[in-house]
């Protein structure tokens, strides 16, 4: 490596030093571009620092006027208004009554719960905050194990990341120039299977251990009739958007507005049949919480585009590339190790920094391995080309930073669960949540062999 590759390396290196010592990432990424870019104008003086600094002035506007990106504020906009508008605790008490006459079913409603809030929300960490908000006190009277309680909802937590629409999966898209049509479709399949793993879990914990959980509680028909109604707002809003995106009746910004107004309408027309119901106030919250948490994560890309132009600039995303592509190293292999620095970055990372942060590197390294762009899928290292391994490195990739977050010592979900049950013991939360963890890396294994669970839909909707 030349001297500009070398200011590159200490660049990163700085960048999770300061991550390490629990700077705000998009924080971190200004100041790691910025000093590190002012190096290189030392080392290299013909790479001006003025120049360099002046072309992000409008940066940050180009990012807010993106239309691309214009679909994260409306997908944020539905979590907040979904669960203002009670959608949570309709989840909840509906999966209850599916889920009611089996042993730990109030669990395995907690984890269909969280799936479909997920499906609405986008976010792992508003979906770990607002099932446990929700399901932790019914479990807590129902005298489920504090393990398995904890454990359950740390885990269905990870769904909000994966299960379309989803922001990271967006952000991943626009990273490396992908369909967000079919990340979105990309990622049913494997949501589906981790929701189908966990309830398992679950059942075979219970099943070994009934005192994990008390007997089931038998409700009438009526009462199970009156709970399942309650899953038809959202399995309307989430019918919505992916049907209408899988039958091309409009793109991803529409099918967020679409799922905005089909919440806004249920939230007020619940008054008339629901004690929780959206009102002027809950709105008011919901749109300043959205713009909170929207321009959070537009200085995030604001940032990286910062950082980004600094490692560009330097050359190490093409060293890099080229030093792994020439190792001799087996693909799968390379594969391999991204995916297990992924699980370890998710443990003290959010998820839309680790896209931003380490997709950059990963992508051209693995376009390189499997033998370049437009390579056929018989000549590929991984039997696909580019734009298929696009996908299946997006889905994989998505999943592996689900591990991370209830990966110990730092798992992020496992302590927002932890902060709703300050009398519990860290500890016993991680216990619980291990088992999830098993089985979250045998769907990892199940996803590297069978590349089709990822491929499968989209080949199939575009025809």
């Amino acid at each position: 490596m030349g001297e500009r590759e070398l200011v590159g390396l200490a660049g990163l290196f700085f960048l999770f030093i300061l991550i390490g010592f629990r700077i705000p990432v998009a924080l971190s990424m200004l100041v790691a571009g910025i000093l590190g870019s002012f190096a290189l104008s030392i080392v290299a003086p013909f790479l001006k620092f003025g120049p360099y600094i002046l072309q992000f002035k409008s940066s940050l506007w180009n990012n807010i006027a993106n239309y691309d990106l214009s679909v994260v504020p409306l997908f944020i906009l539905m979590g907040f208004l979904a669960a203002e508008a009670g959608l949570s605790r309709d989840l909840f008490a509906g999966f209850s009554a599916l889920f009611g006459r089996i042993r730990g079913g109030v669990a395995m409603a907690a984890i269909g719960a969280c799936a479909g809030f997920g499906a609405v929300s986008g976010s792992s960490i508003a979906t770990a905050s607002t099932m446990s908000r929700v399901s932790l006190p019914e479990l807590s009277k129902l005298k489920y194990d504090d393990g398995l309680a904890t454990g359950t909802l740390a885990a269905g937590g990870t769904l909000g990341i994966l299960i379309p629409p989803s922001v990271a999966l967006v952000i991943y898209a626009i990273v490396v120039e992908a369909s967000i049509v079919e990340m979105f479709q990309a990622a049913i399949l494997p949501g589906l299977l981790a929701v189908i793993c966990f309830i398992t879990v679950i059942w075979l914990r219970v099943r070994l251990n009934p005192e994990l959980a008390p007997e089931p509680k038998v409700l009438s028909h009526v009462e199970v009739k009156q709970a399942l109604w309650r899953l038809v707002p959202v399995l309307v809003i989430f019918g919505t958007i992916i049907a209408g995106l899988g039958m091309g009746l409009f793109t991803p910004t529409p099918a967020a507005a679409m799922g905005v107004l089909v919440i806004l309408i249920f939230g007020f027309l619940s008054r008339f049949f629901s004690r929780t119901y959206l009102t002027i106030h809950k709105l008011k919250n919901s749109i300043l919480s959205t713009a909170k948490t929207a321009g959070m994560i537009y200085f995030i890309l604001f940032a990286a585009d910062v950082l980004k132009g600094f490692f560009s600039r330097s050359g190490l995303p093409v060293a890099l590339t080229d030093l792994v592509a020439n190792s001799g190293f087996e693909p799968y292999l390379v594969l391999a190790l991204m995916l297990l620095l992924l699980i370890i970055l998710g443990c003290f990372m959010e998820s839309l920094s680790m896209i931003l942060v380490v997709i950059p590197f990963f992508w051209p390294t693995l376009i390189e391995l499997n033998g370049g762009d437009y390579i056929t899928a018989a000549d590929a290292a991984f039997g696909m080309t580019a734009d298929q391994l696009k996908i299946w490195f997006g889905v994989l990739a998505l999943v592996v930073v689900e591990l991370g977050l209830i990966t110990p010592p730092v798992g992020l979900n496992v302590f927002v669960i932890k902060s709703f049950v300050p009398d519990t013991p860290i500890t016993k939360i991680f216990k619980g949540v291990m088992p999830f963890f098993a089985v979250e890396i045998f769907r990892v294994g199940l996803l590297l062999l069978f590349p089709a669970l990822c491929l499968l839909l989209p080949m199939y909707l575009s025809g």
